[in-house]
């Protein structure tokens, strides 16, 4: 469980498949991120009709509606949104380091008050771990310590120390969770623990190459891991800093590992960071986007309440095989927005995910062939060459 075979390499970028236990996910892979225990306006049954193989959720918003413990009375996150496939739950870390002037740090963990209720709550690397568990995704993350993009130098080293000491407590209290001491902590016969879930450990560092790799020796040195992700980039920094660091990463990381980037999921970010060596990546862009009424294509974005569509009768995507293309034109998708109907929410939100996982999977076929340095500067030059507005 949760080997890496990797099937073919060109340059930096890979093809694999991890296997988890509710399945194996081939990489490259893009997770869309159910924060709430739902992909913002689609169905399981859209998800799978996407493409995808992995579902993100997130344990600060879980936590705090309707709880873990109400998730563990209905079986865990699975049973509970009805997605039989892989899990992945990020720690909370980067929603709790976010909410800057509602929150306490400390060296035991970060106390908050919830966005929801104005109640005061504490998450911890050994909270973090239990709240996952309870929750039961194939991948649990490590409570991290995250910082502005554009942090200085003494903050991203606090950042890494700090979360190389809080990774250890993760690990610790995982490793208990794993031998049964959860059973005393869930009053419910409904929970069924996770068979096996791995925990990931994150690196920090900003935009510090030489921290990021302190960063990384750090966490190989605590001992074996299935996977490590790359965490506080897309967070404000410039683009070519955070290409610069994802460049030298892919350097040091071990091969053997599947390679998390986390938070990154606009189309061109996406094909640069699989051609400098990363496995997996997560964003709510591509529900985010649909529901102001951004399209992404291969031709660029296209804002579908825009007047110029109109009386358009082509489809949205004409290479795309998603509802939304098979279905309706950009005349009627337009009519939608302008009518403030759901619909149009819908069909945006699925057509973008659905637009990811073809483009990633259009990218892992382009290096099992041994082309995707030819593949990707094909399709950079299409999808940057034209304003669709």
């Amino acid at each position: 469980m949760f080997e890496f075979d990797i099937e073919a390499t060109d340059g930096p970028a890979r093809a694999g498949v991890w296997q988890l236990p509710h399945g194996a996910v081939p990489t490259p892979c893009f997770m869309p991120v159910g924060t709430q225990g739902t992909v913002k306006a689609l169905a399981p049954s859209d998800l799978a009709a996407s493409g995808a193989q992995i579902v993100l959720g997130n344990t600060y918003h879980l936590h705090l509606r309707p709880g873990e413990d109400l998730v563990a009375h209905f079986g865990g996150l699975h049973r509970f949104m009805a997605w039989p496939k892989p899990l992945l739950t990020d720690s909370g870390g980067f929603q709790v380091f976010s909410l800057e002037g509602i929150r306490r740090l400390t060296e035991e963990g970060v106390t908050f008050r919830s966005h929801i209720d104005g109640s005061e709550r504490f998450l911890s690397p050994e909270r973090a771990m239990e709240v996952q568990w309870k929750l039961g995704a194939d991948v649990a993350m490590a409570f991290d310590h995250v910082i502005p993009g554009q942090g200085s130098r003494s903050a991203a080293q606090d950042a890494v120390e700090r979360t190389q000491r809080w990774l250890e407590r993760c690990r610790e209290r995982h490793e208990q969770l794993a031998v049964g001491s959860w059973k005393s902590e869930v009053q419910t016969s409904n929970f069924q623990p996770p068979t096996v879930q791995t925990l990931v450990p994150i690196i920090q560092g900003a935009t510090f190459t030489d921290l990021r790799r302190e960063a990384l020796r750090g966490i190989l040195a605590t001992g074996d891991w299935h996977a490590l992700a790359v965490g506080g980039l897309s967070v404000g920094e410039p683009k070519d800093l955070m290409a610069q660091v994802l460049r030298d990463l892919q350097t040091v990381l071990p091969p053997a590992l599947p390679r998390y980037l986390m938070g990154v999921g606009f189309p061109a970010d996406l094909v640069a960071a699989i051609g400098m060596g990363m496995d997996l990546a997560d964003c709510v862009a591509p529900t985010r986007m649909g529901r102001h009424g951004t399209a992404f294509t291969d031709d660029g974005q296209v804002n579908v309440p825009a007047a110029k569509w109109r009386e358009d009768e082509r489809p949205l995507d004409a290479d795309c095989d998603c509802e939304c293309c098979r279905t309706f034109s950009r005349g009627y998708l337009r009519h939608l927005f302008a009518a403030g109907e759901l619909l149009g929410v819908r069909m945006l939100s699925l057509h973008n995910v659905r637009y990811l996982i073809r483009l990633v999977a259009r990218a892992r076929a382009a290096i099992v062939a041994g082309r995707f340095d030819a593949w990707s500067r094909e399709w950079l030059g299409r999808y940057s060459s034209r304003e669709q507005e």
